[in-house]
């Protein structure tokens, strides 16, 4: 009880109670479209003839997320998050409207670029916003709270979107949320009203603005080629491939490439614990439908009972702010891992498909263990003038990672399977996934354990 007073004595005081509302809000307007467009995906591309490209609606939001995010890092480092919280939601909303009458799939694609331009914009600008406003040890409180706005969407955005899909139409799964949209809009304006522009400091590291486009089209030439081989493939693909090398090399602290303790360790397993899972979120929903014959309506519910598993995790975090984030952040790669093993395991048609909501639930406390954990370090170990590039970067990091994994098992379709029939697929994909979670707790267990 104690513990509790103290969560809302946090979230709720005078100074913190409408920028609290506000962050909820924009977690649910989010959590809600991922829940209702992983989802309706199956449906609504063969709606649009568009089996082949099947991993571009999350790709293209992803790499449309990776320029947001370093553009409005940049932003808020030297202005502030007052535009950025405008601007994003703003976009989204353009994005989904677009989404919501796409007549093909060039006119989704450019949706989804739209939604992941505002995504990527509005998450920096709602973190820079918490760290401006919580203390460190009141942040944990916080995360807890934006793991909590997903329960909702949790529970109801499957079930909600897949009969949405059968009774209404897909479309609706989109222009649905407008309404959601427009009030976070409303909320955000007069708190960025009320904010002003960052402390003059001595010393800012900026991002690169050539360099985030740079990333963007590196992780799409390297995903396009890789699913359409021949010999000018090879020549973009590698192309590509030096662009996102050298994009990063700008993009990321020094050191994020190979895990050096502190700040670049904590960037590096965002970037891995993120596309590890967002992996799974992407073609667990095929998976159900396809292998084990869920109706649209059912398919997802194995990621509700992860985001209600997340939201568990996430929350038990916000009750013990002295726990040892390390720590922490080494057990959410542990059970990431393990869902991603159960994974592999159900994409199999022998194997039976219930065994997805096990693995649901152990890959959403896995993330909701870890990913309060990796925020609250990264505030921990960045000064206030870079705290926008650090955060940027960390994002950054994830919508890569999960970009590569996502492309990855569209390769992996058109290669061994295809989206009638993806077991072999997805069993190769949750090898790699999981390879990547192990590779998480190997960076993890050389890090020292800090109180």
């Amino acid at each position: 009880m104690i513990v509790a007073e103290r969560g809302r004595g946090v979230l709720w005081t005078p100074a913190h109670r409408t920028i609290t509302v506000a962050s909820l809000l924009v977690v649910t307007l989010i959590a809600f479209e991922s829940m209702g467009v992983a989802t309706a995906m199956p449906t609504l591309v063969a709606a649009l003839d568009g089996q082949a490209l099947y991993s571009w609606p999350f790709t293209a939001f992803l790499i449309a997320s990776v320029i947001a995010t370093v553009l409005s890092g940049r932003w808020c480092d030297r202005r502030g998050p007052s535009l950025a919280l405008i601007a994003g939601p703003a976009i989204f909303l353009a994005g989904l409207v677009l989404c919501g009458n796409a007549q093909n799939m060039a006119m989704l694609l450019g949706g989804r670029v739209l939604q992941g331009l505002g995504a990527g914009t509005v998450l920096v600008a709602v973190s820079l916003l918490i760290a401006l406003v919580y203390t460190d040890r009141e942040r944990p409180v916080m995360y807890a709270a934006n793991a909590a706005a997903w329960i909702l969407p949790a529970v109801i955005g499957p079930s909600i979107a897949g009969l949405i899909t059968q009774q209404f139409g897909w479309r609706w799964v989109f222009l649905g949320l407008v309404p959601l949209a427009l009030l976070g809009l409303v909320l955000l304006i007069p708190i960025s009203r009320r904010l002003g522009p960052p402390e003059p400091a001595e010393r800012q590291r900026g991002a690169s603005t050539a360099a985030a486009f740079s990333a963007a089209l590196g992780v799409a030439a390297l995903t396009w080629a890789a699913q359409h081989p021949s010999p000018l493939a090879i020549a973009y693909g590698a192309g590509g491939f030096v662009a996102l090398c050298f994009a990063l090399r700008k993009l990321l602290p020094p050191g994020t490439v190979t895990a050096r303790l502190g700040l670049p360790t904590v960037v590096a397993s965002r970037a891995l614990l993120g596309g590890a899972y967002t992996g799974m979120e992407a073609y667990l929903p095929l998976t159900m439908a396809q292998v084990h014959g869920y109706s649209p309506a059912l398919a997802g519910l194995p990621l509700t009972v992860a985001a209600l598993g997340w939201s568990a995790a996430s929350a038990v975090q916000g009750r013990n702010p002295d726990w040892s984030r390390e720590a922490s952040l080494r057990i959410g790669f542990v059970l990431v891992a393990v869902s991603l093993v159960l994974l592999g395991f159900v994409s199999q048609p022998w194997f039976p498909g219930w065994v997805a909501f096990v693995a649901g639930v152990i890959g959403g406390a896995g993330m909701g263990t870890g990913y309060p954990a990796i925020t609250v370090l990264l505030f921990r170990f960045s000064p206030v003038a870079e705290r926008g590039f650090n955060t940027s970067a960390m994002q950054l990091g994830e919508w890569v990672g999960s970009a590569l994994t996502v492309g990855l098992g569209g390769v992996l379709l058109g290669l061994l399977a295809s989206a009638a029939h993806p077991s072999n697929a997805v069993v190769a994909l949750a090898t790699v996934l999981t390879g990547i979670a192990l590779l998480g707790i190997f960076i993890t267990r050389r890090w020292p354990t800090r109180e």
